[in-house]
């Protein structure tokens, strides 16, 4: 849901955009890698989602995330809020 959510508000602020954005989920040991693609290719990632809590990070490279937890999709006000507010740029991911 997070992936239609971020390919969402991506059209809504793009919408002639040349270029062909999606997202994508890639499971990986631990976490799940939430990815940016441009034109079929991954170019970065943008989040980690922990397989187990269901908790949210935003990237600090390619291979980890960035300490502390963003959002914790198992909380519905906080999952609600996350699927609403959530853009393509990643603004939301930041400490609040």
């Amino acid at each position: 849901m997070l992936c239609d959510a971020l390919q969402q508000n991506h059209q809504r602020q793009y919408p002639n955009s040349g270029r062909n954005y999606s997202y994508a989920l890639i499971s990986g040991r631990k976490y799940h890698k939430v990815m940016q693609c441009v034109d079929g290719q991954t170019e970065s990632v943008h989040a980690f989602i922990d397989k187990k809590t269901g908790e949210v990070y935003k990237a600090a490279s390619y291979k980890a995330p960035a300490k502390g937890v963003r959002y914790d999709l198992r909380l519905i006000e906080q999952r609600e809020w996350l699927f609403e507010n959530a853009d393509w740029a990643g603004s939301y991911l930041y400490s609040r």
